[in-house]
């Protein structure tokens, strides 16, 4: 009701003749559909935005909780399954212009709960379409802070490094190499 009236005051423009009243409320009237205009849009980036920040929690999360579900240490800790906790306990800290992310998160299972860490990388191009798929994410590193709460012993909390349990990469020979003369020039053909 406040909020009518004052809007109606605003309308009302004191003047003498209908031309000039005719020609400010054009002009009052693009200016509020110029900054009309500029609200949504601002308001639409930072929807777009939210939105692309919760694809990349989700896709991450989903990589270490599948990472997470294979190692036994995890497993023994909190139990399976291991469920995400809700995503505004999150944290996700985005570089590298969207290539690189840190991210934070809680879990829990039936014995107990715990933080995941991890940082990962963006496999693949990084094109505006991307901004409207799933991303694969490598996770570079990761480790758990679980806490298990014990009946006749203390509490524990432990600290597991998953990315420890993973095998090295396999190396692949370079095929497109030149050759090198026993002198050290390279062989030109």
């Amino acid at each position: 009701m406040l909020g009518r009236r004052f809007i109606s005051f605003l309308r009302r423009t004191p003047s003498a003749s209908g031309k000039v009243v005719g020609e400010e409320g054009k002009a009052k009237t693009w200016g509020r559909r110029i900054v009309s205009g500029t609200l949504i849009c601002l308001t639409g980036g930072v929807a777009l935005s939210a939105l692309d920040d919760l694809s990349i929690y989700h896709s991450c999360s989903s990589k270490a909780l599948e990472r997470a579900s294979k190692n036994k240490p995890i497993i023994d800790a909190i139990g399976e399954p291991i469920v995400r906790g809700p995503w505004y306990n999150a944290s996700l800290a985005v570089a590298h212009q969207r290539q690189s992310v840190s991210c934070t998160f809680p879990v829990s299972g039936p014995q107990g709960t715990g933080i995941f860490q991890l940082k990962a990388v963006r496999n693949g191009e990084d094109k505006w379409s991307s901004f409207l798929r799933a991303s694969d994410w490598e996770i570079l590193i990761m480790e758990a802070l679980v806490h298990v709460p014990g009946n006749e012993e203390k509490q524990q909390t432990f600290r597991i490094k998953v990315s420890d349990d993973l095998p090295p990469p396999a190396s692949n020979a370079c095929t497109d190499c030149i050759p090198l003369e026993p002198s050290g020039n390279v062989d030109k053909k």
